[in-house]
């Protein structure tokens, strides 16, 4: 380890960044984001500077630098764009002991810049010790990805509940673990859920010592077509704190592999058309482990509000008082059309789509197929493998053309995919003659025959 780790505090110190380029523009707004007193010298400032400047972020100095800069300040930058200009400014301020660092120069510089992850009160910085600012760019960003969005309200909590915290509990373990009950429990889950007048409630009552009773929280979560890297940085973080995970048929195990290992996983998808769970069992389930004061994490294929019932789930979750949150995930129909290189809309063909469901409770959809037939736009069916016969048929007879362009999407996102092509009429003796299975979806219109679009899928489509 060549840098030991420190946090400066520079708050209303002088610091000086000598250049006048985008690195010197980059430092000082970092230095300012720290309240320090940021002066930047350089005889020719570009419009990344003079625009900080006028935002009163940074003094300049329209001048070559002088080592006289450098009396009384905390820190020095060297961002000249030479390395010879670089080197003098880092042996001047070595000379008056001041700490300096000369970007991307560590051979140079008494200190290094990590990259930061920042949440309110909370700075995560990373170094590799000048070896690979690109790697530690990349750490910082997976970082980013796993801390909760409600991090800097936490400790912005913390913060102001500390001193009351250390006058009430004043023996060390004893105020350990609070802080673990206020971190891990309640509190922090009010904040998680928004209500941060929840979670103060909460700590005045943990701080008079009385209890605070864990409630249970339901997250109906939107797990993407299927290619575990399309789902959302809010849908990860929460499969990682998940307690319960009540999960359907289309969830990858991709997917689910990013839950704890000791989360319990309840498996209530539904296939051929006929329930595993019905809809009223599944409620009751949620109600139950809600209860039971756990997280719980309902984890459905594409978007929970997109044919998957999670308006049903979320009514009634309410209506018995449960705290529920709605994570949005990438629906199929946008997920496999891009992944298979259809647009759904084009602006050469069509400016609407429609998503209809190919499947209803009674088996065969119930659609006014003469509305469908009249639209100007593209038609994506769901669910509609095993009735693409009636689709085509009661299509054609509302007054759609038998040549209407078709793609099937089998498995979309996923390593098998593929993509079928014909038109109304042929498209289900492709689905029997190619044995196309659930998940697929049925695109209807000009788009699904766009050669150039066409060409882009080749590598993994089937084209007929």
């Amino acid at each position: 380890m060549r840098f030991f780790p420190a946090f400066l505090d520079i708050q209303g110190k002088p610091v000086v960044v000598v250049g006048g380029g985008e690195a010197a523009a980059q430092k000082a707004r970092l230095l300012h984001k720290a309240d320090a007193t940021v002066h930047v010298v350089s005889p020719a400032p570009e419009p990344s500077v003079t625009e900080l400047v006028a935002r009163g972020v940074a003094v300049l100095h329209t001048r070559d630098w002088q080592k006289d800069d450098f009396a009384g300040v905390a820190l020095v930058i060297a961002a000249t764009g030479s390395h010879e200009g670089d080197a003098a400014v880092a042996r001047a301020a070595r000379a008056r002991g001041i700490q300096v660092n000369a970007v991307d120069q560590p051979e140079i510089s008494t200190f290094a810049t990590p990259a930061i992850v920042e949440r309110g009160d909370v700075v995560i910085g990373i170094s590799t010790g000048g070896a690979s600012p690109a790697l530690a760019r990349r750490l910082r960003s997976a970082i980013e990805r796993v801390l909760p969005p409600g991090l800097a309200q936490v400790a912005a909590l913390a913060r102001e509940f500390r001193g009351a915290v250390r006058a009430f509990v004043p023996e060390f373990d004893a105020r350990r673990k609070f802080w673990d009950d206020v971190f891990d429990g309640p509190v922090n889950a009010a904040i998680e859920a928004g209500d941060e007048g929840r979670a103060r409630e909460h700590m005045v009552s943990l701080l008079n010592g009385a209890p605070v009773k864990a409630t249970g929280n339901v997250h109906l979560v939107g797990a993407g077509p299927g290619d575990v890297e399309l789902l959302t940085l809010k849908a990860a973080r929460l499969l990682e704190r998940a307690d319960v995970i009540v999960y359907d048929r289309l969830v990858s195990d991709a997917v689910l592999d990013l839950a704890r290992r000791d989360a319990r996983r309840v498996f209530v998808g539904k296939g051929g058309g006929g329930a595993s769970w019905s809809q009223d069992a599944i409620n009751r389930l949620l109600l139950a482990e809600a209860r039971a004061e756990r997280c719980v994490v309902r984890l459905k294929g594409g978007d929970p509000f997109l044919f998957g019932r999670g308006g049903e789930e979320l009514d009634y979750l309410r209506a018995n008082g449960v705290n529920v949150s709605v994570v949005p995930g990438i629906t199929a129909a946008l997920g496999c059309g891009a992944a298979a290189g259809i647009p759904l809309t084009h602006r050469n063909y069509v400016s609407a789509v429609t998503l209809v469901t190919g499947r209803s409770r009674q088996g065969a959809p119930e659609i006014n197929w003469s509305a469908l037939a009249t639209l100007e736009g593209t038609l994506v069916f769901y669910m509609g493998v095993a009735t693409s016969g009636d689709i085509s048929r009661e299509l054609q007879q509302a007054g759609l053309s038998a040549s209407t362009p078709v793609a099937l999407i089998e498995h979309g996102t996923l390593p098998g995919q593929r993509v079928l092509r014909g038109t109304l009429e042929s498209f289900p003796a492709l689905v029997h003659q190619h044995g196309v299975q659930a998940p697929a979806l049925i695109v209807v219109g000009e788009v699904a025959a766009e050669r150039s679009v066409a060409r882009l899928a080749d590598d993994f489509a089937v084209a007929v």
